[in-house]
């Protein structure tokens, strides 16, 4: 996953003791990022350019490559943000890894590539002390005229607009700016300052990285910093949800009552209108038992984003855990209807199945 925003819940409140002296990070350079290696250019012609000229060929011979065990044999790593390079010796990747790494091999084989940006995702986690929101990349194609995707996570649920195609530069934004978060949660606030700044060199209007600048401005205690860090991120986006959770923080930690309140006035009017936002609320209380009140989340994550068939899903296993089969049996052939593929359709008929079964043992007695 890419784009991270950290939510600092608690270091806006309470600000970390500055960290010990740590050696200086090597930060990479942006062509050191996308460089394809020699000994990779070499297997490129091998396996692939020297065997056929046709375009799709290549770009099976290609994922071959990439993924069978005789070739690069890729593992999935969410923490893996590698240069192409460490991509290749390491053996694993992130979904912006990847795609870095499938762009450029596929350029090198003569295919048209890029990176592909989707602004929201519904993949939250939590780790140091830090929620990140997860955004999302993958690669985007043209072969033979029709354009295809690729992408390293199939389970990922992309927002309404879906992906758009950005260039090298925002994707080079997003590197340094995964790398900065993580030296974030480290506490080696000077190596994550220089990747942020490495960030903002790339895409100066880049607000999750304007917005994790703000962060750490806040957790060094230069709060006057981290207050233009925030600002300047909701000038470029009034609604982003991290700027402003972490701002209306700020706000109240340096007195100012009202306009944290407007800026909490403006999130919750944010989350309000946030399919994904309402739809987490809805696993936190299905998560604690509160089964109405997943439903109630779930039924507005719906209202929202109405062809996410996972929102279905939920709404269906809140309903059938609150006894409600009728409602359950409902949503999910919704859910069984809006999957993608074979194997999900599958899933959900077999529980649509199983509440029938059930539906038929009551209605017998």
């Amino acid at each position: 996953m890419i784009g991270w925003n950290a939510f600092a819940l608690l270091a806006v409140s309470s600000l970390s003791p500055a960290p010990p002296p740590q050696a200086a990070v090597d930060i990479p350079a942006p062509a050191q990022i996308m460089a394809v290696p020699p000994e990779i250019k070499a297997l490129l012609r091998e396996r692939v350019t020297n065997s056929t000229n046709s375009p799709e060929k290549r770009l099976q011979r290609l994922v071959e490559l990439i993924f069978l065990p005789d070739g690069l044999g890729l593992r999935y790593d969410t923490e893996a943000t590698l240069t192409i390079a460490e991509t290749w010796q390491q053996r694993r990747a992130n979904c912006l890894s990847f795609t870095l790494l499938f762009v450029a091999l596929s350029r090198e084989i003569g295919l048209e590539a890029n990176v592909q940006e989707v602004g929201q995702v519904v993949t939250w986690y939590q780790e140091q002390g830090l929620i990140f929101n997860a955004g999302h990349v993958n690669a985007g194609l043209r072969v033979n005229g029709r354009l295809a995707t690729m992408d390293l996570d199939s389970n990922v649920l992309y927002d309404s607009r879906g992906p758009r195609q950005i260039t090298d530069q925002r994707a080079l934004a997003h590197f340094y700016n995964n790398r900065g978060a993580d030296q974030l949660a480290a506490h080696d606030y000077a190596a994550a300052r220089r990747y942020f700044d490495m960030s903002l060199q790339m895409e100066p209007r880049f607000v999750p990285a304007w917005s994790n600048l703000g962060v750490l401005d806040s957790r060094v205690n230069d709060l006057a910093a981290a207050r233009q860090d925030f600002e300047k991120a909701l000038s470029i986006n009034r609604n982003h949800a991290p700027s402003l959770h972490n701002a209306a923080k700020l706000f109240l930690q340096m007195g100012d009552t009202r306009g944290a309140a407007l800026l909490q006035t403006r999130l919750e009017r944010t989350r309000n209108k946030d399919p994904f936002y309402q739809f987490m609320q809805g696993v936190a209380a299905e998560r604690a038992a509160d089964y109405t009140l997943a439903a109630h989340y779930y039924r507005k994550a719906v209202r929202l984003y109405g062809r996410a068939h996972q929102f279905h899903f939920g709404l269906a296993r809140a309903y059938f855990l609150s006894g409600n089969n009728r409602l359950a049996e409902r949503e999910m052939t919704r859910a069984r209807a809006l999957s993608g593929s074979d194997e999900q359709r599958a899933i959900y008929q077999s529980k649509l199945e199983g509440i029938r079964r059930m539906e038929a043992r009551h209605a017998s007695h």
